[in-house]
């Protein structure tokens, strides 16, 4: 029989398998399953209701390797399959343990071969159904279609050709008929021939072995999101927030480029091969795994993946109580540094054996936190920090729940989100952030948060500077810190600097619609407006709906004085964001630029009539007035943005540019401690 591969959809359930194409279906809807999983269906399916040994596995998936833990492999590679199809070891409907011999495919099968026609398992062989009474052979765990008498005895000689023998003949030997009483002794060619043959096995075992071994060094990775194996949605948060930390541990090194979370998480679920997700992340490995938590004990099962080959580098198991749970992460960590051969510095050594053991409860309320806070909304930051406030109810000392509470605040302020004012939310985030350092000055997180209350809030842009290099410092993979201390050194003028340290954090956080936005306008401050657009169309790529991408393509439009094209992309904007004041502004002005005074008015006028004690959006209505060319209220607005503790960066926009030979404009850019 082939290989099934080569000939049959296999179908079980509500599943439908081609191993030529490499699909699994399920209900004719496509899902994802992994190579060594597939292999492993495959192995199972040639041989539906018989027993596979976990040693015929190893032969069949792993011919060429030798690693020190192959029984984690097998584990990792069943539970995968398993997870994929639903299934479970406790009431398994496919794939049955069978302990200390093996695995059965256990569910009823049929095959679909080119014409459609659906056979059982027995008759899905594709050689002729010749056939001997109560005689059946094995050949690497393939049906061999049986011998035949027809007056003379036929024997398969290994290759499906029957070998005619005479009467006086016997078998030898696996396949090979030789004569009883005439034997044949070896010639000189023969033995050649043999030789030849010999070299040819040895050669061909060294190419795969040196096809199996790793080309390159790693230096870049991704760790995908690990999966919940409770079987309980509600768990989710649990093993994203597993996910995190892994990433935070692996992060802290800085020979290594690892992914962020917000570009990982893109894969959750996603139905695609490891080699085609490593080439949209560009890395050279990826980590994956599972996560199982029964009440107060954790398993973490991990294995690293050569991203090129597909081929399995590393794996292994890790348990513990849910208070060790960090330190199950850094032993994690540790192990992947030490399969991926990169030279820690003394500090990274130390920081990789540094977990402390948390409080349970107080750990899972910041799970739930960074869980919510993840999700970039309004209503989300609200439920984060309820969390990071129980969490440190739960644990006074905890300083990552401090510093999960100085981000949740630092963006409640920030104008994308204005549920809080800034007057409201930036001293509560500075309280945090210092608390956390406090606690744990090596948490390079908490230097951040620190770093963004005290640029845009106390606009001490030295101290703010100190605190962002310490922060990059500390945790050199904090996609994060590179983003906000590129706005920081855009703050300070130096354009240049700014756009590489935002492509530091695109490049550890590819995916990050914010992040590539944020790019593109400062190639639009540094005048580099056909480069911003490419970079704004490239984002849109990513997400047509992301409203920020329009926005910033709109300014580099205007800055070219294409302005159709600005005020198409505005409206989308506009839109997209459900009338964002920021948006609205930037249409009016668009309008004013092209001429449409009455339509900037009008826009003008609705802005000023939904400001409020709370929100004026003073910088906004300044921007429309600046505009319009009228310079006194432009200023008059922008001195009321003042009063309310304005971000310093909203006075480098290319809105602007007008007031700046303004004396007024010029002392308030002092004011604010910006360089003149």
């Amino acid at each position: 029989m082939e290989p099934l591969r080569h000939t049959f959809v296999v179908r079980f359930g509500t599943y439908e398998v081609s191993f030529r194409s490499g699909e699994v279906r399920k209900a004719g809807v496509r899902i994802r399953v992994q190579q060594q999983p597939l292999k492993l269906l495959e192995v199972l399916l040639e041989r539906p209701g018989e027993v596979v040994t976990r040693e015929e596995l190893r032969s069949r998936l792993w011919p060429d390797e030798s690693f020190g833990d192959f029984d984690q492999a097998v584990n990792i590679a069943i539970a995968k399959l398993r997870s994929a199809l639903g299934d479970s070891a406790e009431n398994p409907r496919y794939i049955e343990t069978l302990p200390k011999r093996g695995y059965r495919f256990i569910a009823d099968v049929s095959f679909v071969d080119a014409g459609g026609r659906i056979r059982r398992p027995e008759t899905a062989s594709t050689d002729p159904p010749v056939t001997e009474p109560g005689h059946q052979f094995q050949d690497n765990g393939l049906t061999v279609p049986p011998v035949t008498e027809l007056g003379n005895q036929f024997r398969g000689n290994g290759s499906g050709v029957p070998s005619v023998t005479e009467p006086e003949l016997q078998l030898e030997g696996p396949g090979l008929a030789v004569p009883a009483k005439r034997r044949l002794r070896p010639t000189g060619r023969v033995i050649l021939a043999l030789a030849v043959l010999l070299s040819l096995a040895i050669l061909s075992v060294l190419l795969v072995r040196s096809r199996g071994r790793r080309p390159t060094a790693i230096r870049s990775l991704a760790v995908l999101p690990l999966e919940n194996l409770s079987g309980d949605a509600a768990q989710n948060y649990f093993s994203d927030g597993m996910t995190d930390e892994l990433i935070t541990d692996l992060a802290q090194i800085s020979a290594l480029r690892v992914i962020s979370r917000t570009s990982v998480m893109v894969y959750k679920g996603a139905h695609k091969s490891l080699p085609q997700i490593a080439r949209e992340l560009n890395v050279d490995a990826v980590v994956e795994g599972t996560v199982l938590r029964a009440g107060d004990q954790v398993r973490i099962t991990a294995q690293l993946i050569d991203a090129s080959t597909d081929k399995h580098i590393w794996s292994q198991s890790y348990e513990g109580e849910l208070r060790d749970t960090l330190a199950l992460q850094d032993r994690v960590a540790r192990a992947i540094a030490g399969q991926i051969q990169i030279n820690l510095t003394p500090w990274e050594q130390a920081a990789l054996k540094s977990a402390t053991v948390v409080n349970p409860q107080a750990y899972e309320s910041y799970l739930k936190g960074r869980y919510f806070w993840s999700k970039r909304t309004a209503g989300g930051l609200k439920v984060a920090l309820a969390y990071f406030n129980q969490a440190i109810e739960e644990d006074p000392n905890y300083a990552q729940a401090y510093s999960g509470l100085a981000d949740t605040y630092a963006l409640l302020g920030d104008w994308q989100y204005a549920a809080m004012t800034p007057k409201e939310a930036y001293p509560k985030a500075k309280a945090a952030a210092l608390k956390a350092v406090k606690l744990d000055n090596a948490l390079g997180e908490a230097h951040n948060s620190l770093a963004f209350v005290l640029d845009g809030f106390d606009w001490d842009l030295d101290a703010a500077g100190k605190e962002f290099r310490r922060a990059i410092e500390l945790n050199p993979g904090y996609a994060t810190a590179h983003h906000w201390y590129a706005w920081h050194l855009a703050l300070l003028g130096q354009y240049d600097k700014a756009i590489a340290e935002m492509k530091k954090a695109e490049s550890v956080d590819p995916l990050s619609l914010i992040i590539n936005a944020d790019l593109a306008e400062l190639l639009v401050l540094a005048h580099s407006y056909d480069e911003a657009i490419e970079q704004s169309r490239k984002t849109i790529e990513m997400d047509p709906n992301f409203a920020m991408a329009h926005n910033q393509l709109a300014q580099a439009y205007l800055q070219k004085h294409m302005y159709d094209q600005a005020i198409a992309e505005l409206q989308k904007a506009v839109q997209l964001s459900g009338d964002s004041p920021t948006c609205i502004a930037n249409l009016a002005r668009a309008y004013s630029l092209s001429g449409n005074r009455s339509e900037a008015m009008k826009l003008l006028n609705d802005l000023k009539s939904s400001s409020t004690a709370r929100n004026s959006h003073a910088s906004e209505v300044a921007a429309i007035y600046a505009s319009l060319g009228d310079k006194d209220e432009a200023m008059n607005w922008l001195e009321k943005g003042y009063a309310e503790r304005f971000n310093p960066g909203v006075l480098i926009r290319t809105a602007f540019d007008p007031l700046r030979s303004d004396p007024r404009f010029q002392h308030l850019v002092q004011r604010v401690g910006l360089p003149g």
